[in-house]
C-alpha cells in the first residue's frame, strides 16, 4: 500500500509540475534556437536563447531593442529548420500562431515612424537613432521596390496554380527585371515540381538542390516558402498601403509604420529575412525579450542592455 501510494504522489507531483511548467510557458519564459545568421554578429548561427514575455505586456519595445516575434506567415522554410525539442515546444503556442515560427530582429520602427535609408543608413523621424548608428542596412526589398508586398502577395495567392504562377513570375521580370523575378520566387517557393525540372526556364535553371523538398502526399517536390497571402488579407486589406509607402523624388523610398505595427530588420541585412521582405509586423505578434543566451555554453550571457 505505501508502494502504491508512493506511485499516486509521484504522479500528483509530475503533473503539478507539468501545470506549472506550462503556465511559465505560456505567459512568463520560453525559449527559441535561432537557425539563420540575420543578427550577426550579435546573435550567432544555433544559439539558443531564452525569451522574457513580462516586459513587453507592460511597455512597448524601444527603438534599437531586439525582439523575439511570431513570424506573420507560415514560414515553411524555417519550420523545416526546427529540432524535436522546439516542434515540441511550440504545441504549447497559441493556435493563431500555429504553423508559425519565432524569429529575432531588432526593432527600428514603431506606429507613426517614417524610415528611410540612406548612404547605409536608418534614419528614423529625419535622424539616425543612437542605438542603430553603428549598424548599416541595405535598401533591399521594399526599400527600392514600393510595390514589393503586393508582388508577393499576388505570387502567394497563385502558388498553386503552377502554370498562372509561374506566368506571373515571368511578367515581373519582364516589367522589373530577372533579380525581382527570382527573388519573388525564391521567398514564396514553388509546389508541385517533377524531378529533374527546370525551376523558372531562361530565368533560374537551378536551384540549391538542399531548399527542394519531397512530399509523400503529393509524390512531388516542391520549394518550400511562405504562405503570405492570408496575413495580407487578414492584415493589409483595410491598409491602404500606398499612403505608407512612398519614392520620393531623389529616388529614396520612404516608408511609414500604420498604427498598430512594427518594423523590425536584423543586424546582418544582406543575409536578414526582415520587414524590408515582408511587410510590417503586428503588434499582437510580439512574444518578449530575448535576455539570455543559455547555449552555446563558451558563449553564454546576456543578449541585450536595457535602453
Amino acid at each position: 500500500m505505501n508502494l502504491k501510494k508512493e506511485s499516486i504522489e509521484w504522479i500528483k507531483a509530475l503533473l503539478y509540475a507539468l501545470v506549472a511548467a506550462t503556465i511559465v510557458r505560456l505567459y512568463i519564459f520560453e525559449t527559441m534556437l535561432v537557425p539563420t545568421g540575420s543578427m550577426i554578429p550579435t546573435i550567432q548561427i544555433g544559439d539558443r536563447l531564452f525569451v522574457e514575455k513580462i516586459t513587453y505586456t507592460v511597455r512597448e519595445p524601444e527603438i534599437g531593442e531586439i525582439v523575439v516575434f511570431w513570424s506573420p506567415f507560415v514560414d515553411e522554410r524555417a519550420s523545416k529548420m526546427l529540432r524535436l525539442f522546439d516542434r515540441f515546444m511550440d504545441l504549447f503556442s497559441p493556435a493563431k500562431f500555429r504553423g508559425h515560427v519565432k524569429y529575432v530582429k531588432r526593432l527600428v520602427g514603431k506606429s507613426g515612424d517614417v524610415l528611410e535609408i540612406k548612404n547605409g543608413k536608418l534614419y528614423v523621424n529625419g535622424k539616425i537613432p543612437e542605438t542603430l548608428k553603428n549598424l548599416h542596412y541595405t535598401p533591399e526589398g521594399i526599400f527600392k521596390y514600393e510595390d514589393f508586398y503586393e508582388w508577393l502577395y499576388t505570387a502567394s495567392k497563385l502558388r498553386k496554380d503552377k502554370e498562372s504562377y509561374r506566368k506571373y513570375i515571368y511578367s515581373l521580370a519582364e516589367k522589373y527585371g530577372r533579380t525581382v523575378a527570382v527573388l519573388v520566387f525564391s521567398l514564396i517557393g514553388e509546389e508541385g515540381l517533377k524531378y529533374g525540372e527546370y525551376f523558372l526556364p531562361g530565368l533560374l535553371n537551378y536551384f540549391d538542390p538542399s531548399m527542394v523538398y519531397y512530399d509523400e502526399e503529393t509524390k512531388s517536390y516542391y520549394i518550400p516558402g511562405m504562405i503570405y497571402h492570408t496575413f495580407y488579407e487578414e492584415y493589409y486589406a483595410s491598409l491602404d498601403l500606398k499612403r505608407y509607402i512612398e519614392r520620393t523624388e531623389d529616388g529614396t523610398i520612404r516608408i511609414k509604420v500604420p498604427e498598430g505595427f512594427y518594423f523590425l530588420m536584423g543586424d546582418n541585412t544582406t543575409e536578414s529575412l526582415d520587414c524590408r521582405y515582408f511587410g510590417f509586423v503586428p503588434k499582437d505578434h510580439i512574444i518578449g525579450w530575448p535576455i539570455l543566451r543559455i547555449w552555446p555554453f563558451e558563449r553564454f550571457g546576456p543578449i541585450q542592455q536595457r535602453y
